[in-house]
């Protein structure tokens, strides 16, 4: 027989789950599979321009040669904004200062050698080049830099690493220009892992 709720009184919440219908087995059952959830990879790329030429990276990819806008992956315990600010440092060994927000971007790719279906959700942010510093090496698969005219970028697409590459160019030419507080991060994120929490001392 269902569990009868007086007014007033709060059910337990085994009892008041088994009251909706829903079992703890099926409960349990999708708090093991919520780790497998779907989440796009979160990526930034930088748009860097210079007397209208643009700094790309040439990579090495399974797929030969490719460019790209200095971009890459979002690292645990940082901001988009500090992401995209060691990305370029690692990539071209320059600093870089953000300036504005040109797009937030959403885009799907199959790996060519494994198959794997990946979405990417990229911000693109515009700025400026900073100090070069000649001694780092560059980040692993970087081949050089390169400067190249929006009309150099567009007679190559084929070599694009990524379609977002046009897409941002296009956006940022157009003068699409988005203030950095729109991409606001918690403190939470900056903070490091959580510490366990401490037991009173007797």
């Amino acid at each position: 027989m269902a569990a009868r709720k007086r007014p007033g009184m709060r059910l337990r919440w085994p009892v008041a789950v088994a009251c909706h219908g829903t079992t703890l087995l099926s409960i349990f059952a999708i708090m093991r599979a919520m780790p497998n959830r779907w989440k796009p990879n979160v990526t930034v790329a930088a748009l860097i321009e210079r007397d209208g030429h643009f700094l790309l990276v040439e990579e090495d990819t399974a797929d030969g040669l490719r460019l790209n806008n200095p971009a890459g992956h979002l690292d645990p315990g940082e901001s988009p904004l500090q992401a995209c600010v060691r990305e370029v440092l690692e990539e071209t060994a320059h600093d870089f200062t953000p300036t504005a927000l040109v797009g937030v971007y959403l885009n799907r790719f199959t790996r060519t050698r494994t198959g794997d279906d990946i979405t990417y959700l990229r911000f693109a942010f515009a700025g400026t080049l900073g100090a070069h510093h000649g001694w780092r090496q560059l980040d692993d698969g970087i081949v050089r830099t390169v400067w190249m005219t929006p009309e150099e970028i567009r007679a190559c697409s084929a070599r694009h690493r990524s379609p977002m590459l046009l897409r941002c160019l296009g956006d940022y030419l157009a003068g699409q220009r988005h203030p950095l507080e729109l991409v606001h991060t918690d403190p939470s994120v900056l903070s490091g892992p959580v510490s366990a929490p401490q037991r009173p001392t007797a």
